[in-house]
């Protein structure tokens, strides 16, 4: 018997609609199953309060996300706290994290619970970013962490600094800080460029700013950054697309490469850059 948790899109009606496959599925062969509180009632209902869980429970040993890539943002998070692997189910329009097709999910989730030499699969790792907020954990994060401006209409003044050095005051939007793995994210629509999710890097990207330079910075992930709120408005934190905290000027978010990686389940070894091809539409010459 194994544990399984799913984090699912919490109004996407194909959504629940595998959920409940999954449930029935997870019946039939006698593992165990909880669901993200997050969506369990708003698709299944009384049903699905039966089955909410906050987070994985201990001795998970999968962590399945139905929906796209920002469910599986959401499923990297839940498992924060627990070392199991994570499979995606695709049912967005990009998919860069969720490569199985909604039509193959059930076949996918009983292959990943097999050894690897059985269920034909490896473990992809990505590199993440751990986040404070004046020295206290915020989070940890896969694609960015994003300071922005609090008000419409009004640019914050945030101060750069790389290892504990200023590097650069902007007058901007905002800044992003990205693994490679976000690098196709929020910073890709930013002019930044697109980083190989093998390679580790932090990527220091301005949004908007008023100012000449405005390219990305690409640094050793050795390397700590930290933004500091200036001036007098307050900058919202945005961690992997959800709001995590207001800073308050003075204030400063640190960000360096976590001990943590995120390991998703694969089932075949397509290079990369043919994925990034197929998802931009590329075409051979």
């Amino acid at each position: 018997m194994a544990v399984v948790h799913v984090v699912a899109h919490p109004t996407r009606e194909e959504a629940g609609a595998l959920l409940r496959a999954v449930i029935d599925w997870s019946a039939a062969n006698h593992h165990s199953l909880t669901i993200d509180e997050g969506c369990a009632e708003s698709l299944l209902g009384s049903v699905g309060q039966n089955l909410a869980s906050v987070g994985p429970p201990s001795g998970t040993d999968l962590v399945v996300s139905l929906g796209g890539d920002g469910t599986m943002l959401r499923a990297v998070s839940a498992a924060a706290g627990c070392d199991a692997p994570l499979l995606g189910v695709d049912l967005g329009s990009l998919g860069y994290l969720s490569q199985v097709h909604a039509e193959d999910g059930l076949e996918a989730i009983g292959r990943a619970l097999l050894p690897a030499s059985d269920g034909g699969w490896w473990l992809d790792e990505r590199m993440m970013l751990d986040v404070e907020l004046n020295g206290v954990p915020l989070a940890t994060v896969l694609n960015e962490v994003v300071v922005e401006k609090g008000a419409p209409g009004m640019a914050v003044r945030l101060g750069v600094l790389i290892d504990g050095e200023p590097f650069a005051t902007l007058a901007s939007d905002g800044v992003i800080v990205a693994t490679p793995t976000g690098s196709t994210a929020y910073s890709l629509s930013a002019r930044g460029p697109i980083v190989s999710p093998r390679h580790r890097a932090v990527l220091v990207t301005p949004v908007a700013p008023h100012m000449l330079f405005d390219r990305t910075m690409v640094l050793d992930p050795s390397e700590t950054v930290e933004v500091e709120v200036l001036g007098a408005l307050s900058a919202g934190v945005v961690l992997d697309g959800r709001v995590g905290a207001t800073a308050a000027p003075g204030d400063r978010i640190g960000c360096r490469p976590s001990a943590r990686v995120a390991r998703f389940v694969r089932f075949d070894r397509r290079p990369y850059h043919q994925t990034l091809k197929a998802k931009f539409g590329l075409t051979d010459r």
